[in-house]
């Protein structure tokens, strides 16, 4: 297995290494590609002459999994993965997901709640003295004190609770180079202060100059006015080159948060993307089905990262920042060529895209020179006049690849703004994309429709989904193909109440889309939108924010999304009443359900098809129309 990195000692006498340089600890499976941060890590450890191991989903009732590759000569790595370890095992609701994408076989329950805790305690129990630093999204998005939506409480930042010496937050990539460097020169981990995308924990800031000092966690924890202070600050100093170093006090100690890492050039991100990887998971999990979370993936390419869309549940501006770091044509070209090659290459190119499919530029030239702007938008409230709003390298881009030999064809399906499609007017983009990059589906996100919600989310409004969905259905036509738009729309986001809630379904009944699956807002860590949801506040603008927190609330604003389920007419009927629409309780066209002597007919109302696709409901027959009829009389 010597293609893979180390995972047991028979790896490592394999290579010839009595010691290893870094252990990496991952709550993830080994997966070799990528997509998935720990690869990434260790193969740019790799190449800078490190020996590394990983070490993939230890069993942590025990320190036996911990110790198996023996004490590192400079330090352990710690990730929960590539999702939060809370988020990975409990759904909105709370309850206990029955798959996990990340493990052998989809497997759940293979790495415990909150995994970069129990990882830590468990590594402080074998070596005291081993340098320890954590990262990954779980650490990066938990640097302060946070909200934890699953205990309702909020918690220490994850620096302290770990008690690791440093957190890295963000990508890691430059954070690891500096790191590895450092260490390897004998410097102590506890001196390694002055890495931009990192934190530390220190008891005195007489070292310190030029900082700002957010609200304590003492303080946040008891005052959510002091919390949405402290989140303000955090939020409009997130940028790597005008941001400012910010501490917050943990009672005995303080945790100082560097500015953030500098944007990666496009070398930097070839090299990344050039590394050795094998492209796929361990072959020590064949025999459980392999791991489902590289099958999205495998046959996609990234074409860059970072997103100025920043909408507010999102919590990307805080991990990847707002400026964009793309690849050349060149490396995305030679990764489309290793894809051909592949054994089980089939001819598709399941998406050339980022976070934003089409933001392949940095916003504005400004961005170079001061970073982004303090408090404003690129797209939000509507597009800034600098905005760089062409399309034409990205369709040339997408050009190349289709172009190469075995490859049939070559879809988009990483979230496309349209409305910076729209602010850019590119005709053109938009035609090519209908006619070669939609595989019968194009998925975007509008998210809600009601002006009060989508202000909040920092999307655009109905109007523009409806320019769009307009433009998008008449390219199609023109084209002569028969390709839907597939919206995704949100529930119980703050600012949305049962009055928003049937809003929404009225304009899903008058577009004729009727969803299968809703997706109800969850708080994660380290998010505009989540600090909504705790102190029921915008922080940006001190405004107070209604927001449904009661299981019921909630249940009642997802069944008006799918309020043609028969399953939902209690909840539908409810909500209607409660929020004086009895106009929507009826018999005629506009109206959502019927009275309730007759609910039981409404299992016979057209139901969507399971594609979700608009337009192509089913229809009742003349004859079960006219027993509905007859039964309603």
């Amino acid at each position: 297995m010597i293609d893979f990195l180390p995972m047991t000692r028979e790896d490592m006498v394999e290579r010839g290494w009595d010691q290893l340089d870094f252990l990496f600890i991952s709550g993830d499976a080994y997966v070799d590609h990528p997509s998935f941060g720990p690869a990434i890590i260790c193969r740019l450890l790799e190449k800078y002459g490190h020996k590394v191991g990983i070490i993939a989903q230890p069993d942590w009732r025990s320190t036996s999994d911990f110790k198996q590759l023996g004490k590192p000569r400079l330090g352990v790595l710690v990730s929960a993965g590539n999702l939060d370890s809370m988020l990975n095992k409990y759904t909105a609701a709370k309850k206990y997901r029955s798959t996990d994408n990340y493990s052998p076989g989809g497997q759940a329950g293979l790495r415990p709640e909150r995994a970069t805790l129990v990882y830590c305690n468990r590594i402080r129990e074998v070596w005291k003295d081993v340098p320890l630093i954590i990262g990954g999204i779980e650490a990066s998005l938990r640097r302060f004190a946070h909200y934890d939506y699953w205990s309702d409480s909020v918690r220490r930042s994850i620096l302290i609770d770990s008690r690791a010496d440093l957190l890295i937050y963000g990508m890691g990539e430059k954070q690891i180079k500096d790191l590895s460097t450092q260490l390897s020169t004998g410097m102590c981990i506890r001196n390694i202060r002055d890495i931009p995308g990192t934190c530390y924990r220190t008891e005195s800031l007489e070292h310190l100059w030029d900082y700002i000092e957010i609200p304590s966690y003492q303080n946040v924890a008891k005052n959510k006015q002091e919390f949405a202070n402290a989140f303000k600050i955090q939020y409009l100093e997130q940028d790597p080159i005008r941001g400012k170093t910010i501490v917050q006090n943990h009672g005995e100690q303080y945790v100082v948060q560097n500015p953030p890492a500098m944007p990666l050039t496009t070398g930097e991100m070839d090299e990344i993307y050039d590394l050795p990887y094998q492209r796929t998971y361990h072959p020590v999990y064949e025999a459980a089905g392999g791991v489902p979370a590289i099958q999205e993936v495998k046959f996609s390419i990234v074409s860059h990262r970072g997103c100025y869309g920043s909408c507010s549940f999102c919590a990307l501006y805080a991990h990847q920042g707002r400026i964009i770091q793309s690849r050349s044509k060149e490396s995305i070209l030679r990764e489309a060529g290793q894809l051909v090659k592949l054994p089980d290459f089939k001819g598709y190119i399941h998406d050339v895209g980022g976070p934003t499919a089409n933001f392949r530029q940095p916003a504005c030239e400004q961005q170079a020179n001061r970073g982004t702007c303090r408090g404003k938008q690129c797209l939000f409230p509507s597009a800034c006049k600098n905005l760089n709003t062409n399309h034409s390298e990205y369709l040339e881009l997408l050009r190349a690849v289709r172009q190469i030999p075995g490859i049939k064809k070559v879809f988009v399906r990483s979230g496309l703004r349209y409305d910076y499609l729209l602010a850019a007017g590119d005709r053109e983009f938009l035609r090519e994309l209908c006619e070669h990059h939609v595989s019968g589906q194009l998925k975007v996100a509008p998210e809600h429709v009601s002006q009060k919600v989508t202000q909040l989310m920092g999307k655009a409004g109905k109007e523009t989904y409806l320019k769009f969905k307009k433009a998008y259905e008449q390219t199609n036509r023109d084209l002569g193909k028969e390709q839907y738009l597939v919206p995704y729309f949100m529930s119980s986001h703050p600012g949305a109440g049962l009055k928003e809630a049937v809003e929404l379904a009225e304009f899903l009944r008058d577009t004729g889309y009727h969803p299968e699956q809703v997706q109800d807002f969850i708080p994660t860590p380290g998010s505009l939108s989540t600090c909504m949801y705790y102190t029921g506040i915008n922080p940006l603008t001190n405004e107070k924010v209604y927001v449904a927190k009661t299981p019921h609330d909630k249940q009642l604003q997802r069944a008006l999304l799918q309020y043609r389920n028969p399953k939902n007419y209690d909840l539908v009927y409810e909500a209607l009443i409660k929020t004086g629409r009895r106009d929507l309780i009826g018999y005629e066209q506009h109206c959502l359900i019927r009275p309730p002597q007759t609910k039981q007919l409404s299992s016979r109302q057209p139901r969507p098809e399971k594609t979700d696709k608009p337009g192509k409901q089913r229809r009742l027959t003349p004859t079960r129309n006219k027993t509905a009829k007859k039964q309603a009389r």
